[in-house]
This record gives structure tokens, sequence and C-alpha cells, in this order.
């Protein structure tokens, strides 16, 4: 990875409207291991969840060197995307691939099956997902506020809190999440909370419509579903993992998910407890890292459990309408016991203006 920039650790005056109670979004993808969207009437009051005791809890890092102002604003093009963004490309041939499970281990209401044979054209996408210094040198150039930032919060989860942090709301079918005024790409645990030490970490907290808008600015876009799945599988043919059917082969691990008990004890065996670097753990066999577990990554296509199952089969896109849009690769906080969507084949959802705390993307391109 490259040098990385400093980031300004205040959201500017356009960002700094306050919480919007009818604007955000969510309907939970199931109701075992669901990613949270937002809404008034899926939040409750939450007491503290019990003690949860990861391996090491995340301190605030204190202030960091605000970057200065950048050239931009409306009615001047923003400064190009860094031309090192190619180099982090890689150009897959296509090719026809057998996608979707039909092994029965997902929820039936993620409509993971049939597997179907697809075909694609080349494309290009990423080896890593956007970390902290990509969306850093995006909002540096753009002045873009996020949806998180315009909405004043976000989601978090429930360990990362300081202990004495108040009874927030929280996903009535989730309560490990709550609802952290002040959460952003910027503070991933709320404003007590920094990314100086996490630049090379993935971005959080960004929403399918900012992935988007740094999409336009970086001359990418996101992939569909059917790219990501094929990126992700590596070359091999109806594996549960990127590399293989066994989660831990010969006992290393491979990928960022939950050690311990969900959702009190994280014993971060495998190095880590939340986020890590884009470039953590094994590429797969096209190169890619962290296509299993770290954070869910957004894919362009809107959402449905049956679309597939007759949709097109060379090149699909994906439905015409939905309200949710295609999320994958599952996060560090899949478990299980309750949510194993780090698997290749499983899939799940969110509203396009939801963020929460373990939720990035990485872009793709034409060839």
């Amino acid at each position: 990875m490259n040098s990385t920039p400093q980031v300004n650790d205040e959201s500017g005056d356009a960002c700094s409207g306050a919480y919007h109670p009818d604007g955000l979004r969510i309907e939970l993808a199931t109701s075992a291991g669901a990613t949270p969207s937002p809404s008034a009437e899926r939040l409750e009051r939450a007491e503290p969840l019990g003690r949860v005791e990861p391996s090491e809890r995340i301190e605030p890092i204190g202030p960091v060197t605000p970057v200065a102002p950048t050239p931009g604003g409306p009615g001047r093009a923003p400064p190009p995307a860094p031309d090192t963004l190619a180099d982090d490309l890689v150009l897959l041939e296509g090719g026809t691939f057998l996608m979707g499970s039909g092994d029965g281990s997902g929820f039936p209401a993620d409509g993971e099956g049939p597997v179907r044979e697809v075909r694609l054209r080349p494309f290009r996408i990423g080896r890593y997902a956007v970390s902290n210094a990509r969306f850093a040198e995006f909002v540096a150039a753009t002045g873009y506020c996020t949806d998180a930032e315009r909405f004043g919060w976000s989601f978090v989860f429930v360990g990362f809190l300081p202990a004495n942090f108040p009874p927030t709301r929280a996903v009535a079918e989730a309560p490990w999440w709550r609802q952290v005024f002040g959460a952003d790409w910027r503070h991933p645990e709320g404003p007590h909370s920094s990314i100086a030490e996490r630049m090379d970490h993935a971005v959080v907290h960004t929403s399918w419509n900012d992935a988007q808008a740094y999409c336009r600015w970086a001359g990418v876009r996101l992939p569909t579903e059917a790219e990501w799945e094929y990126a992700a599988r590596g070359g091999l043919v109806q594996k549960r993992f990127p590399w293989g059917d066994e989660l831990r082969p010969g006992g290393r691990h491979m990928c960022n998910i939950w050690q311990g008990t969900f959702p009190t004890v994280n014993t971060g065996e495998d190095g880590y407890v939340g986020t890590a670097p884009v470039d953590a753990f094994e590429p797969n066999g096209y190169g890619l890292h962290n296509v299993a577990g770290n954070v869910w990554e957004w894919c362009n296509d809107w959402f449905s459990p049956t679309w597939h199952r007759t949709g097109a089969r060379v090149d699909p896109r994906g439905p015409a309408t939905g309200s949710a849009r295609v999320i994958r690769g599952g996060s560090f906080l899949c478990h299980a016991s309750y949510c194993d969507r780090y698997r290749v084949a499983a899939r799940s959802s969110n509203t396009p203006d939801s963020s929460t705390g373990h939720t990035g993307f990485r872009v793709a391109a034409d060839a």
C-alpha cells in the first residue's frame, strides 16, 4: 500500500447537520446475524448488553493533524483520483463459473441457490477493499459528506463502546448494534474514536450511496454481485471459502471473523477484534485480500432472493428495482454460531443509505 494521507478529524460545515428522524432506513435481512439499517420503528431503547470482553478495547487515539484545505467545491471539477488506483485493480478474464450454493448451509431468505452457470465478460476489480486512506483522499478532494455524517449517527457494535457509555437505542432484533451519534467513517466507534492509526484499514460507515460517490470520483464502479463472487472464488469451483473448504487449513487463520462466543467474548485469535488492514491475510487465487470477513462489501445490484432463479446468465446485473442493495463477504462480527455469511456464496443486503461499523466496499471497472 502507498503512503497514507493525514485525515481531518472534524467534519466540515456541510456535515454538521442534525439527526434526521425520518430519513434513515431499515429492513433486517434475517433475524439471525442481520446487518442493521436504521429506522425509528425498528429501534428501541436498550440497556447495556452486559459485559463484552474482547481481547482489546478500541480506546480514543487522540487528535490528528488536519489536512490543508483542498481546492474543490460547487462549480469546480474535483482533482483527479490518484493514478495509483489502477495499480490496485486486478484484470480478470471472465468466462463461465458456477455461482451460488446448494448445500443448504445458508439462510433460506438470502437466496443463495440454486447453483447456476454464469458467464462474465473480462473486468477489473480491486485487490483490496477501499481503505481509510483512499477514502480520505476522496473527501479531501471533493468535500463529500457521507450519509452517516448527514444523519448525525450510525450503528456501532456495543463491544467497542467505552464502559461508561450511556444507554442508547438499539436494533430490536440485534441489540448489540447501538445508535451512536457522531459515529462515521472518521470516528468508527463514535466521537471518542479516530482512524489516525487505522489509515490502512477498510473504511466503514459508508453507505451504498457513499460508495457510488467515491466510484464516480475515481472513475470506477461497484462490482456486480456476479463479478464479486467470481473474483472472490479465486478460480476455485464451488468451495466454501476463497481458499478451499476448510475454515482453518493447518490451523491457520485465513480471515478476520469473530473468535470466541458471540456477542460477549472475542478472543482475537485471528489477530483482530475489529477491522483489519485491507492487505491482511493471504490473498485468494486471483490476488484479492479479505473477500471473506473483515467488512461487508457493497455490490451494485438490487437485492432479491429469487430474481436469479430465472434471471440473466450472461453478465447478470440483478433486478431492475428494489429496496435494498446486495452486500457480500461477511465481516469481523460473523461467527458460525449465528451467521456464517463469510462463505463465498453467502449474501445479504441493506438499504442504500444505511451505514454500520462493519460495512465498506471495493471497486471494479470494465476491462
